[in-house]
Formats: C-alpha cells, sequence, structure tokens
C-alpha cells in the first residue's frame, strides 16, 4: 500500500509541475480617439511601463498595432504581457503603483486629467497557454517591422463543450503541430480565462509580410492533415466566430 501511495503521490507531483509550466497571459487593448492620446501612451509603454517589466523579470512583451486597411484603421495598441503564474499577474499593479522608477517615468500617463485621458478604453483579456504549447516563443522574424503580420485569432465556440472540443482539436487533434510543420511561427496558444467573448480561444502565429501569410494558410488549407482533421464529427461546429486582426510589431516592441 505504501509503494501504491508514493506512486501516485509521485504522479501528482509530476501533473503539477507540468500545469505550471504552462504561462499565463494578459493581452491590453488600447483603444483611441485622437493620434494625441495615441502618441502620449506609446511614450509612457515605452520608457516606463515595458522597462519596469523587464525590471521585475518579466521578458518577451509584445506591443502591435493593426495594419492600414482600406475601411479605416482603428486606433489601438495591443500589449502581450507573459507571466509565469496568477500570482505574479496579480501583484503586477500593486508592484507598479510602489516603484518610484515607473511613477516618475510615467507621470504624464498616470496622472492624466479626466479631460486629457490618454485612452478611451482598455480590454484586458486573460489567457492560459496550451497543453501543446506551453510557453510562449518570440517570433525571430526579421526584416522591416511595418510589413510583417502578426495574426491575432480569436475562435469563439457556441457553448462550452463544443469550445472544449476546438481546444483538443489545437492540441490532440494535432493542429498546433500542422502549424509548425507549416512554418506559422506561433509566438502563442491559449485558453480564455476571462474576456467579453467567451468562451474563445486565442492564438498568434506570424509571417514575413502579406504574401508569405496567404501563402502559408494555402498550404494549411489544402494539406492532407488538415482536410482529414476537419471532417472529424467530434470536432464539427466548433467554431461559431472567427475574429482575425492583422497586427505588426512597433519598435519597441521585443519582437
Amino acid at each position: 500500500m505504501k509503494k501504491i501511495g508514493l506512486f501516485v503521490i509521485t504522479v501528482i507531483f509530476s501533473l503539477s509541475l507540468h500545469a505550471q509550466a504552462r504561462e499565463y497571459y494578459q493581452l491590453k487593448i488600447y483603444s483611441f480617439e485622437t493620434d494625441a492620446q495615441q502618441q502620449t501612451t506609446d511614450d509612457y509603454l515605452k520608457t516606463a511601463f515595458l522597462p519596469s517589466l523587464k525590471r521585475l523579470g518579466i521578458q518577451n512583451v509584445g506591443v502591435f498595432k493593426p495594419h492600414p486597411t482600406d475601411e479605416g484603421t482603428p486606433k489601438q495598441t495591443y500589449v502581450l504581457i507573459p507571466f509565469k503564474s496568477i500570482v505574479e499577474f496579480g501583484l503586477l499593479d500593486d508592484t507598479l503603483a510602489k516603484d518610484k522608477t515607473h511613477q516618475e517615468t510615467g507621470k504624464t500617463y498616470l496622472e492624466a486629467a479626466h479631460d486629457k485621458a490618454p485612452y478611451t478604453r482598455i480590454e484586458s483579456i486573460f489567457m492560459k497557454a496550451f497543453v501543446d504549447m506551453p510557453q510562449m516563443e518570440p517570433s525571430k522574424l526579421e526584416g522591416p517591422r511595418k510589413d510583417r503580420i502578426y495574426e491575432l485569432r480569436s475562435y469563439e465556440a457556441a457553448t462550452e463543450n463544443l469550445y472544449r472540443k476546438k481546444v483538443d482539436m489545437f492540441n490532440a487533434g494535432g493542429e498546433v503541430n500542422l502549424f509548425d510543420q507549416l512554418d506559422f511561427n506561433a509566438v502563442f496558444y491559449a485558453e480564455v480565462l476571462s474576456g467579453a467573448n467567451m468562451p474563445n480561444l486565442i492564438y498568434m502565429t506570424t509571417h514575413a509580410n502579406r504574401e508569405i501569410r496567404d501563402s502559408n494558410w494555402k498550404a494549411f488549407v489544402e494539406s492532407a492533415e488538415w482536410e482529414k482533421l476537419k471532417v472529424m464529427p467530434k470536432y464539427q461546429n466548433t467554431v461559431s466566430r472567427n475574429d482575425t486582426r492583422l497586427l505588426y510589431p512597433t519598435e519597441y516592441s521585443d519582437y
């Protein structure tokens, strides 16, 4: 009995370590009405926020903006922050509030008046990394940042059960592996734990330019693996809405 008990404890501990290895992510989406608001926030992120995160040991913070479109490009900035644990995420705001350097370098943004707010609203999405990609992989793309395509996709499901099946399709089903084989250069795949469009998952892939992005997707939809995967009965009707946003990294983004 003692040996069985020890075995069970070992298995539980091993599973616990595996679970702890999965990172958490916060995606903050700033919306603006004016260029002046956007500039104030950019200055804050570049000179105060990101340096403060690095002092706390938080690396690989991505900052992105929407690619221009014919329909009109929204004034937005996306900030992707990785965390080793929920505790690290929970302590961040209080830690920054006590950081004198952060408070001083970010003073214009942090102490903005009510009628000169540096943004319209901030949306915050909190996520947990997929089992098959538990750690973020910052993109190693080279070339002009304005040309790069950082594709952020959110797959919404009609029910929690269908959402879990879509997550399974990425992991056990092999969708993550297929993206890797086709050089989609994924930064992360994650389950949304808290957000406005739940139940949903979010992931980001990266491509050197629009032409390569389109070519990669063509290879994906024409692949034998996808042809088999998409018709499997257990994965039918798992996505009710696909929200795709094409972004590029700012000059001060970590990748």
